[in-house]
C-alpha cells in the first residue's frame, strides 16, 4: 500500500507545498469559536429527547454530523424523517431543497428546521420556476410540448418538483435516473422527448452511457438566452433537452487531474459521481451515487487505492474510516461545498437551544399547493420499478 503523508490531494507529494498553489486545501474548516458548543449541543439534544430528530447529510462537516441521529443522502434522509412521525422537530443538517423535501414527506404535526437559511444549493438555484415555465411555453411554440416529459433531479426546489407533478413529470435521484428516464421515454412512444433539470451532467451521462443515446441527441437549454439558445429544428430533433445547470463541486473535476493521478499513483481507481462532466465520467473506472461511492469503498480490499470525485467532507470521512486503503481527492483546487458548510456548530446549537426555549427558528414550510403537486412527482418516482431511490 502507498504511504501518503496527506491522504488527500496527493499531487503535491515530493514538491514544496509552500510554493505550489492548490496542492493542499487552504486550511481545515475552522474549529468552533466557542469550546463549550459541543457540551451545549449535547445538553440541548438531551433536553429535547424524542421530540427531536437530527438528520445529517454525507457532505456535512464532522462537527455537525456527530450529533446526527441518521446520516445519508438527501432523499434517504427525507424518508427517514417521514418514518419518525413522533418526532416533533426535524433538524435537517443539509441544504434548503433537502429540508423542503423533508417537509413535503413528513406529517402536518412535524416541523422541519434548517439551522442556517443561507445553506442553499447553487445547482438547484440554476432552475427557477419562471425560467422553467418560459421554457415550457417555448416548447409549445415549437410544437413539441405535448411530446416532452419533464424530469427533475432531487436536487431542485419544491416548486420545480411541483411543476413536474403538474405536467406529467417525475423526480429522480442519481441512483434511479435511468429508470426514471425509461419511464419518461415510454410515455409518448418513439416521439418522446425529455426536458431534464437542473443538472445537465446527470442527464447527459445517464442518457448516453446508460441508455444508448448519442451526444447529438442531447441539446442544452440555456435559460439566459432567447429560446434557450436553440432553434426550433434543434428542439424538434432532440431527445434530451438538458437544462444548463451543474453542481459547483462536481463540475470542477477534470480529466487533467485524472491523467496526472494515473501517471503518478500506481493502481489508482477513479470513482466519481454522475454529476461530474461527461468527459470525467468517461475517464473514470466506476461511476455512481453517493451511497454507491461509500459502499464501493467499504467493500474494496485492503490496500486498494481510490481517487474519488465528490464532496471533500465525504472523501475525508471515508479516508479516516478506512486507514487500510489509500483514498485520494480528485481535485487540486476546490475543497468543500461552501453552501453545505454553512451549517456549522454555532448555527446548530442556536437552533437546538431555541427549540428548548420553545422558539422554532428557520422553519421550512412548503405551501400546500406546491406540496401537493411536488408529492405527485415524488410518488411517481416511488412507484418506479426495481431501483432504490438514493442520491
Amino acid at each position: 500500500m502507498t504511504t501518503v503523508d496527506l491522504p488527500l490531494l496527493p499531487l503535491g507529494l515530493g514538491i514544496d507545498r509552500g510554493s505550489e498553489r492548490g496542492v493542499e486545501c487552504p486550511g481545515d474548516l475552522p474549529a468552533a469559536s466557542d469550546p463549550d458548543l459541543v457540551a451545549r449541543a449535547l445538553a440541548a439534544k438531551e433536553a429535547l429527547g424524542s421530540r427531536l430528530f437530527v438528520l445529517g447529510h454525507h457532505y456535512q462537516r464532522d462537527e455537525v454530523v456527530q450529533f446526527a441521529d441518521v446520516m445519508g443522502d438527501s432523499f434517504k434522509l427525507a424518508r427517514d424523517a417521514a418514518a419518525r412521525p413522533d418526532a416533533e422537530f426535524i433538524v435537517f443538517c443539509g441544504v434548503h431543497f433537502m429540508a423542503e423535501s423533508a417537509d413535503i414527506l413528513t406529517g402536518p404535526g412535524q416541523q422541519v428546521i434548517l439551522p442556517d437559511l443561507a445553506a442553499g444549493c447553487s445547482m438547484a438555484d440554476m432552475a427557477r420556476l419562471p425560467q422553467v415555465e418560459a421554457a415550457w411555453r417555448a416548447l409549445a411554440d415549437a410544437g413539441v410540448q405535448d411530446l416532452v416529459v419533464p424530469v427533475t433531479y432531487m436536487n431542485s426546489s419544491a416548486d420545480i418538483k411541483a411543476f413536474c407533478g403538474r405536467n406529467g413529470g417525475v423526480v429522480c435521484t442519481s441512483s434511479n435516473a435511468e429508470t426514471a428516464l425509461e419511464w419518461a421515454f415510454a410515455e409518448h412512444g418513439d416521439d418522446t422527448k425529455v426536458m431534464f433539470f437542473p443538472d445537465q451532467h446527470l442527464g447527459r451521462n445517464t442518457a448516453v452511457l446508460k441508455m444508448g443515446y448519442s451526444l447529438d441527441d442531447c441539446v442544452v437549454w440555456n435559460p439566459h438566452l432567447p429560446n434557450g439558445g436553440l432553434t426550433v429544428d434543434e428542439l424538434r430533433d432532440a431527445k434530451m433537452i438538458l437544462w444548463k445547470g451543474h453542481c459547483s463541486v462536481h463540475g470542477r473535476f477534470s480529466t487533467k487531474v485524472v491523467d496526472e493521478l494515473r501517471a503518478t499513483v500506481p493502481d489508482v481507481q477513479i470513482l466519481v459521481h454522475p454529476e461530474c462532466p461527461h468527459e470525467v465520467v468517461l475517464s473514470a473506472d466506476l461511476v455512481g451515487s453517493t451511497e454507491f461511492i461509500i459502499k464501493t469503498v467499504e467493500a474494496s480490499p485492503s490496500g486498494s487505492v481510490w481517487a474519488i470525485g465528490t464532496e471533500l467532507n465525504l472523501v475525508q470521512r471515508l479516508s479516516r474510516a478506512h486507514p487500510d486503503k489509500t483514498i485520494l481527492f480528485l481535485d487540486k483546487d476546490v475543497c468543500y461545498c461552501s453552501t453545505m458548510n454553512r451549517i456549522d456548530l454555532p448555527h446548530f446549537v442556536w437552533a437546538l437551544e431555541s427549540l428548548v426555549e420553545g422558539v422554532v427558528v428557520n422553519r421550512i414550510e412548503v405551501d400546500p399547493d406546491t406540496e401537493r403537486d411536488a408529492l405527485v412527482a415524488l410518488q411517481r418516482m416511488l412507484d418506479l420499478p426495481g431501483k432504490t431511490h438514493k442520491d
